[in-house]
């Protein structure tokens, strides 16, 4: 479903050129929960923006769905896939309604029966319709986040693009939210890419992950391996050891 084949991204810095990806490589099966894992700065989201079309690659052969992906994408492209972004509340326009922010992609896109697909998607991401006409700063960090999946599946996509999800989001409501974006996922059957620096957010949703370091990749490993601590990278197993915690004497 995704064929990402030798992506470069750089970005200039008061003229100084920042390459935050070189040389990436990796394909995305039809239906599956491809993980990207990093730390601060390592190119994880700028991956996800250029499979996206939010930022232009130095060179790259990006193919979705058979379709090679340039810079400027069409409305059925567009479509094709949806991101969630990791800050529920400013990726929520603040003088928006929630009932404003669900029916602007399908109005966008000349969807039919308004209405009831808004009512539907609310009631898919577990919120009630007290919520429909609340603005985003009368909403938890949970329920905004439920909204911005809610406005991401509701032109029925095949790719969902997931930047930190959870991160933003308390402890306590980080559990619910990652529960709901896996029963969606399988629902409709969704491929997905999913990136976090949180191993365990990883683990519980992916199948397979990509380790990156500064904006590199360094390897694809099944979260199989991941779990018993089978890598072939001494970053990876780094990185894994950090993940675990401290161990008090």
């Amino acid at each position: 479903m995704i064929d990402v084949n030798s992506l470069s991204v750089t970005f200039s810095n008061n003229g100084r050129a920042i390459h935050a990806l070189d040389d990436v490589s990796f394909t995305v099966a039809e239906g599956e929960s491809f993980g990207i894992v990093g730390e601060s700065g390592s190119g994880k989201s700028t991956i996800l923006k250029a499979i996206a079309g939010l930022v232009q690659p130095d060179r790259s052969a990006i193919m979705v769905a058979d379709r090679t992906m340039g810079l400027s994408r069409s409305k059925e492209e567009r479509r094709l896939m949806q991101f969630v972004f990791q800050d529920p509340y400013g990726s929520l326009h603040p003088r928006q309604t929630v009932d404003d922010i669900l029916r602007e992609p399908l109005i966008i896109h000349g969807i039919d029966d308004v209405q009831e697909k808004v009512a539907a998607a609310l009631a898919e991401v577990g919120l009630l319709p007290l919520h429909r006409y609340r603005f985003p700063h009368q909403l938890s960090g949970g329920q905004r986040q439920r909204v911005a999946i809610a406005r991401a599946l509701i032109l029925k996509p095949k790719i969902l693009l997931l930047d930190e999800p959870t991160s933003a989001l308390d402890v306590s409501i980080q559990a619910e939210i990652l529960n709901l974006i896996s029963r969606l996922r399988r629902s409709y059957q969704l491929t997905s890419i999913l990136v976090s620096h949180d191993l365990g957010v990883v683990a519980h949703l992916c199948k397979r992950m990509a380790i990156m370091q500064k904006g590199k990749l360094v390897e694809i490993l099944p979260v199989t391996d991941l779990r018993r601590g089978i890598t072939k990278e001494q970053y990876s197993r780094d990185l894994l050891s950090a993940s675990v915690g401290y161990v008090r004497a």
